[in-house]
């Protein structure tokens, strides 16, 4: 429960080539537990930056983490009572905070006494709206995570608590708008995890499904999706109907169906239908640009796909499918935002990081092209497809450069890519004709 967010992280690698700074070793030393011996370095950089909030929430989590809650806790009403500052405030409320018999009102009461006497710190706000939450006072936590966001508008982190509050007051809209800022600000992998799961929540297509019916939709979810038999599927979707005709989801199911068999026309119809029924779903939009695309419509694909994400920003596929459109549009600035919102949901396949790579070579931002591709090769030095994309890029980088110098750091570049392909696959003819036409300039 402590949850006081200091952000750590590994160094082991840094550490062999340089020594940590004060704040980097204590940062590694919380994230080996071992709070004592991060205690005194924070305390000393404490006392240099009395207002640092970083500092003063890794400080509190040492204390914490030592076991000297009570005694941290004392020792800030202490100092409140001499000279009261906000950033004490602070440190209480994340001190209380973190055991559960204080982590309501006390920590409440401290974080809106640092608000009083600095209503302008978006942390302070945040954390605030974070305990509300957490005591499940969502209403109340709305407010301040609101404010938190607009005062720190580059703060990933705040959209989450933000969406969770405005869906638990009913505020589905506000929620999936909260999300949809959050996969476009370099979420972790964790915030994404945790935004998929609320969505989820808030997009549920059978939240409300009759009980009397899912014998039947079972039934033909196993012919569709099991058996790859549309026929029977559509007979018991089609039966589910005749009862309730105005399940949407039934009827994306049946558009699913018609789809599989290809007939485009009764595919269109049940999406539609499913969109007037359920205009908030975003899947369903999602489901007619795909059909489109398939029929080779990409211009009537195009607003639909971009509505499924308005609607559902965790839909993975069709952020694919929008920065391929946009793309070939030659739109690289939309193409860019697409497939940079897929690198953080999807952060470990290769086709996003490819795609944004390709945009951003297009764009002639060649260090950000060579970062994507980068981040495959890295991880997997043995990818031919990639090792050869590096080589291509710096090929023709080497190409466009103007400076001298440029080009021949971007030359010997691309050749030692070029070589790495050609050693794994000597018949490459790409990688071979790349070669030579670098010797050519």
């Amino acid at each position: 429960m402590l949850g006081l967010g200091l952000a750590t992280g590994c160094g082991h690698g840094r550490a062999a080539e340089r020594p940590l700074d004060a704040r980097a070793q204590a940062r590694e030393y919380l994230a080996k537990n071992q709070p004592e011996r991060a205690l005194p370095l924070l305390e000393t950089e404490y006392a240099r930056a009395p207002e640092d909030l970083e500092l003063a929430r890794a400080l509190t989590e040492a204390q914490v983490k030592a076991g000297h809650t009570d005694a941290w806790i004392a020792e800030l009403q202490r100092r409140n009572a001499q000279a009261e500052r906000a950033v004490n405030h602070y440190m209480l409320g994340l001190a209380y905070f973190s055991r559960a018999s204080d982590a309501g009102a006390p920590a409440v009461e401290a974080f809106e006494r640092a608000l009083a006497l600095k209503p302008d710190e978006p942390e302070f706000h945040y954390r605030l709206g974070l305990v509300r939450l957490e005591s499940e006072q969502y209403a109340a936590a709305v407010e301040p995570l609101r404010r938190a966001a607009e005062l720190a508008p580059e703060r990933a982190g705040i959209r989450l608590p933000l969406a969770k509050a405005l869906h638990r007051t009913g505020d589905a809209p506000g929620a999936v708008k909260a999300l949809g800022a959050l996969v476009r600000m370099n979420p972790s992998p964790s915030e994404v995890a945790t935004a998929r799961a609320l969505m989820n929540q808030i997009s549920d297509p059978f939240a409300r499904f009759p009980k009397a019916a899912e014998p039947k939709l079972e039934e033909g979810m196993r012919y569709l999706q099991e058996l790859d038999a549309p026929n029977p599927a559509i007979i018991a979707f089609e039966e589910i109907l005749r009862d309730y005709p105005d399940l949407a989801v039934v009827h994306s199911l049946l558009g699913l169906a018609w789809q599989r068999l290809d007939d485009a026309g009764r595919a269109v119809e049940e999406f539609k239908r499913a969109i007037e029924l359920a205009p908030e779903d975003g899947k369903n939009h999602f489901y007619l640009g795909e059909l489109y695309l398939a029929r080779q419509r990409p211009e009537a694909a195009r607003p639909y796909l971009e509505k499924a994400v308005e609607l559902n920003p965790m839909l993975d596929l069709a952020w694919f499918r929008l920065g391929e459109l946009h793309l070939e549009r030659r739109d690289l600035k939309a193409a860019g935002e697409a497939f940079r919102v897929l690198t953080h949901l999807e952060p470990d396949e290769e086709a996003p990081r490819g795609k944004l790579a390709l945009v951003l070579q297009l764009e002639g931002d060649w260090a950000g092209a060579e970062r994507e591709l980068m981040a495959v090769v890295d991880k997997d030095p043995e990818n031919v497809e990639f090792t050869l994309r590096l080589g291509i890029l710096f090929t023709e980088q080497a190409r466009q450069s103007s400076r001298p110098e440029e080009r021949r750091e971007a030359a010997g570049k691309a050749e030692r890519w070029l070589r790495k392909v050609l050693e794994a696959q000597p018949e490459n003819a790409v990688a071979s004709r790349a070669l030579q036409q670098l010797k050519g300039q």
